[in-house]
Formats: C-alpha cells, structure tokens, sequence
C-alpha cells in the first residue's frame, strides 16, 4: 500500500463540478492499493499518518501530528500510485489492486482514520470517480508512504 500525503493549508474534491468534500489544515491523503495488501498494511499506514510528526509546533520545528493539532485528513482513492513506466511510454497498472480487493481495504482505511481521529475528522473522495483535486500546499511538505518499505 503506498500513501502520499500533502500538508495542507486546504484542500477539495469536486466531482462533476460539484464540491464533494473539503478540509481545512490537515492533510491530503493519496491511497494507492497493491495487489498483495492486506488488513496488516492498513492498520501499519494508518497509525503511521496519523502519528507523522509534520506540523510545526512553537519553534516552527515539524514536531506535531494530526492528531496533536486537532486536524482533517482528506483521503483520495489513486490506483495510478502503483504504474509501472518500465516498459514504453505508456504506464502499466497490473500492480494495483482490482476494485474488487481495493474498494473494502480503502472502506477499513477510512473505518480506522476514524477510529483514530474520529468521524467528523475524516473526508473522502469517491473511489473509482473522476475526481478534481485543489489544494494549498503547506511548505510545501509531501511524504511517500510504503507499506512494504518498513525498514
């Protein structure tokens, strides 16, 4: 499973022109599913991002957490995360889970943000949508996320 996650001042998802979610200070998630992920690669990123010490504290030094600050996490579904440019031009993504396996460890994703944060702290995209995205970078600070990259 691989995560990058944006601090941001704020951020959008508009679906068919329409806003569907949005956040205020927090961060944008980007999930993407591997074929091989389990309820073990979830429950290992979502203590992660929630734990990530990447908000500023007194000092300005990056020594909070989401959690520490009270913010919002905008989760977006991104299968395109696991494309392969190995061969040609054209991007590959046998890698990524089939919605099928995908669409119920993206629900448990978002079930233990929750849990972790609580309901009113979570927003989501629609898995599958075409969706837009708008945000204002923090920093700008991105991290990428692998659950297989532990060590």
């Amino acid at each position: 499973m691989r995560l990058v996650v944006q601090r941001v001042n704020n951020a959008q998802v508009s679906i068919e022109n329409s806003v569907f979610s949005s956040i205020g200070v927090g961060l944008l998630v980007f999930l993407g599913v591997h074929s091989t992920d389990s309820k073990e690669d979830v429950a290992y990123l979502v203590q992660k991002v929630c734990a990530l010490r990447i908000f500023g504290d007194e000092n300005q030094r990056m020594n909070l957490s989401v959690q520490d600050i009270k913010a919002e996490i905008l989760l977006v579904s991104q299968f395109t995360l696991y494309a392969s440019t190995k061969k040609g031009n054209r991007p590959s993504f046998l890698a990524s889970a089939p919605p099928t396996m995908a669409i119920p460890l993206y629900q448990l994703f978002i079930s233990e943000l929750e849990g972790y944060l609580g309901k009113e702290k979570i927003k989501t995209g629609v898995f599958g949508a075409d969706m837009k995205i708008i945000l204002e970078n923090n920093g700008p600070v991105t991290i990428c996320i692998d659950s297989k990259n532990k060590e």
